[in-house]
């Protein structure tokens, strides 16, 4: 019978992922081009579906595709911005900022090393501290 751990531990920045299937659908994810794109789009801040089509020359009916495989993966973040009209839209921003690979006498292990906040603190506010 092969080896097929279920586990999912995590730290405060970080999260190991042992299962199989959970460790496939990120290395998809960073297989595909268009994933990697928008990957790259969201370093900095946070882009609705439309913004990711438009930065990374995509399809809207592909980014959005992309969008729910990266969320699926547990690579991007689905956030409401909020409007002043009232028309609220989805944006989307990156988890992680590193992934590594281990493969030990237990078999894979993949680790996702989770960006710190990129909100900014409300005026008036300042953020506390991590350490």
């Amino acid at each position: 019978m092969p080896y097929a751990p279920q586990s999912l531990t995590a730290s405060r920045d970080s999260t190991t992922i042992e299962a199989e299937q959970s460790i496939q659908d990120v290395l998809d994810a960073l297989d595909d081009p268009d994933c990697r794109a928008i990957l790259d789009a969201t370093g900095d801040e946070a882009l609705t579906a439309g913004e990711l089509s438009e930065q990374c020359e995509l399809a809207l009916s592909t980014a959005y595709r992309k969008v729910d495989d990266l969320t699926d993966a547990g690579l991007l973040e689905e956030r409401t911005r909020i409007s002043r009209s009232g028309s609220h839209t989805s944006e989307y921003a990156r988890l992680v900022e590193d992934v590594h690979l281990t493969l030990d006498d237990c078999g894979l292990s993949l680790s996702l090393s989770k960006r710190r906040s990129q909100t900014p603190a409300p005026r008036g506010m300042m953020p506390a501290n991590s350490d």
